[in-house]
């Protein structure tokens, strides 16, 4: 495989993927490891694809852990809903319950990056008795607040902000990285990002038609084509849905218990856009939390690192259970 540009990639061990029918749809999904092991589940963020985990799934699987994989819906192979509620937080938590289903497990760890972390802490608020640990890279816990995210949003941060712009200007942004997959994601996914400003406009639109993004890329030749390929296949409409669903979120969230029992991990990088939570440890009471030295794509940029840490907290776990 060429690594002319960015981190090099994996050895080719990475699983087959399969089509498994969960909560009716379909989800790409890619397993390793005995299946009579703990369950690790590792969820993806926006705009990635299960190849994000590449570096940790191999050494999960060799240490005995069940690693599932999932190309959550909106994503890769995996069913496009065309139904924006199709990608609310019931959904997306009830196919990671329906996997656990599938796969026979009552219960796993779940560890997730950006919107894959929002996702993992709402199933640990959803359904805690199928979470026996959580697992955030990058995205803290988002506190519910009094009012609808994107609208506290907008109010702070204005209507260019992408969350608002994704709510409020449904299809714009999608179109624009529609028109050249590789070009959006060759620009976002960048490593040793000089801190700047904020400007006018919509930031995410502009990145994806600059011609001379900052930083230096991530990513290898080969292992950008995966996303670009995926993403070729899919749109982003999928994907962007998350976002469109933030208050409904908001909503769903009104009569759980907000507060995340299990025991958890949360990992920031030092030099990520996204701030580290200051009541975290109220709304997660047994977390331990650790800044390695990255952007926001953590494992990613890190990879070494983030695989020695998920596994000395998953063995920690296993000692103390």
């Amino acid at each position: 495989m060429t690594t002319q540009t960015g981190a090099p990639t994996v050895p080719t061990d990475f699983p087959e993927p399969t089509l498994v029918a969960v909560d009716g749809v379909e989800l790409e999904v890619f397993e390793a490891g005995p299946r009579g092991g703990r369950a690790v589940v590792l969820c993806h963020g926006w705009p990635e694809h299960a190849w994000s985990w590449r570096h940790q799934v191999p050494a999960l699987a060799a240490a005995g852990y069940h690693v599932i994989v999932p190309n959550q819906r909106g994503y890769g192979r995996s069913s496009c809903p065309t139904e924006v509620t199709d990608y609310d937080l019931a959904h997306l938590t009830g196919d990671l319950v329906a996997l656990l289903d599938h796969y026979g497990h009552d219960d796993a760890t779940f560890v997730g990056h950006d919107w894959g972390a929002f996702v993992v802490w709402g199933l640990a608020l959803l359904h805690p008795e199928r979470v026996n640990g959580v697992v955030a890279l990058s995205l803290p816990y988002q506190e519910r607040g009094e009012r609808p995210w994107v609208e506290a949003m907008a109010e702070v941060l204005g209507d260019d902000f992408y969350f608002v712009h994704f709510n409020r200007r449904p299809g714009v942004a999608d179109a624009v990285f529609d028109e050249d997959p590789a070009r959006f994601l060759g620009n976002l996914f960048r490593t040793d990002v000089p801190p700047a400003p904020p400007g006018p406009g919509m930031a995410l639109v502009d990145l994806a038609r600059a011609d001379a993004p900052p930083g230096a890329p991530l990513l290898s030749d080969d292992d950008l084509a995966v996303f670009v390929r995926s993403f070729e296949r899919t749109g982003f409409t999928g994907s962007v849905n998350w976002y469109r669903n933030l208050d409904r979120n908001w909503h769903l969230l009104a009569d759980v218990d907000p507060v995340v029992r299990q025991p958890a991990l949360m990992v920031y990088g030092a030099r990520d856009t996204i701030a580290p939570a200051p009541h975290l440890t109220t709304f997660v009471p047994r977390v331990e939390v650790l800044t390695l030295d990255t952007g926001h794509w953590i494992q990613q940029e890190r990879p070494a690192e983030t695989t020695a840490l998920l596994l000395a907290w998953l063995a920690q776990q296993s000692r103390t259970a």
